[in-house]
């Protein structure tokens, strides 16, 4: 038998139910690599890893907890992705995307999805000008840097379909003429996966065009005590009054290009393919992912060992980015789902099956 040639097919054995998937993965472990390590990156990441640490702090003066939750969301707009933020009412999903775009000196616009929202309510259309006799095009709320849509679930196919081009392309189409969005372009939806009446399953093709889904969980005892002091202590003040805005689109264009000439080794880009390919075999999986799920590890990863302050991308980077870019993308087959296995389940068998490069 070849010892060299690498066993793709993860084992056969189900992963049980209750396995803490999250837990799996050691968070402190991510950062083991650079500690007590010294060496001298190629770019300059001072100036964003200062610029983060203040988003948290801001965002950190309103929301308790939930660091893994704007730890992604600064990722995915570094990465130049889109966010869908998944969780039960009152986690603080909007308002934490809410205040990271208050912390940024960038145009900000709230979409509220409802069953009746039609495209153009959307992207804008066409009005007939009686001054020049003329049809001039208005724009709509998806003209801006930041887009919050809450329950995107909420609204039809039809307006759904909408959003396709214009998060993929940064573009949209109306009566044959192109329209350019702004740099930096940035979505970030909300849904409710509880209540299912009056909402809209988001059709693959549309799930895949999100960087990463979050999934918000509640809070501990610890947490909910602190949650009830703050709020007790705000009287009749907005809780988006003492956040600063900071960090303009120039600066956040600037990082954007940073961190794609992170350093990304011929052996990781590999073991990203591997992780891809071994969720097309998987027997547990009815659907597989696409390279776009590849690319998207890959800026992800990228924008993580930023944050981190490493011009270098390590494996410990590439798992970190795995589950929240692969899960919404993959489908688990009938069967498994029946015994109560899910993505995350699976994607972590995955991972941990795919040797790691050294």
């Amino acid at each position: 038998m070849d010892e060299n040639k690498e066993d793709k097919t993860p084992k056969a054995e189900v992963p049980k139910p209750e396995q803490d998937v999250v837990s799996s993965i050691d968070d402190s472990a991510l950062q083991e690599d650079s500690k007590g390590i010294e060496f001298k990156n190629r770019l300059d990441l001072s100036e964003l890893q200062q610029s983060v640490t203040k988003i948290r702090a801001e965002v950190g003066k309103v929301i308790v907890g939930q660091k893994d939750m704007v730890d992604m969301l600064i990722a995915s707009l570094l990465a130049k992705g889109h966010s869908l933020i998944e969780g039960v009412p009152g986690v603080a999903k909007t308002i934490t995307a809410k205040l990271l775009a208050k912390s940024l000196s960038v145009d900000f616009s709230r979409i509220q999805f409802t069953p009746d929202l039609m495209p153009s309510d959307i992207l804008g259309t066409s009005v007939f000008n009686l001054k020049d006799s003329e049809f001039e095009f208005k724009k709509g709320p998806i003209f801006s840097n930041m887009i919050l849509i809450d329950e995107i679930n909420r609204a039809p196919a039809k307006t759904q379909a909408s959003l396709f081009e214009v998060m993929e392309e940064q573009q949209i189409t109306i009566d044959g003429n192109k329209f350019k969005l702004d740099s930096p372009f940035m979505v970030l939806a909300t849904q409710n996966p509880v209540e299912q009446e009056g909402t809209y399953r988001l059709p693959e093709a549309q799930l895949d065009r999100f960087l990463f889904k979050i999934d918000v969980g509640y809070p501990n005892l610890e947490e909910e005590v602190e949650i009830l002091s703050r709020e007790h202590e705000l009287k009749d003040k907005l809780k988006t009054d003492e956040i600063e805005s900071f960090l303009t689109a120039k600066q956040i264009t600037e990082y954007q290009n940073l961190v794609s000439q992170v350093l990304v080794e011929a052996h990781l880009l590999k073991y990203i393919a591997q992780l891809i390919v071994a969720t097309r075999s998987n027997q547990f999986l009815y659907l597989g992912a696409s390279p776009r799920a590849s690319i998207a590890i890959l800026k992800s990863s990228k924008a993580f060992a930023a944050m981190s302050g490493r011009d270098f991308v390590t494996p410990e980077d590439i798992k970190r980015a795995a589950i929240p870019v692969l899960h919404h993308r993959v489908i688990v087959t009938p069967e498994r789902e029946m015994e109560g296995v899910n993505s995350k389940q699976i994607i972590t068998q995955i991972i941990e099956t795919v040797e790691i490069p050294r």
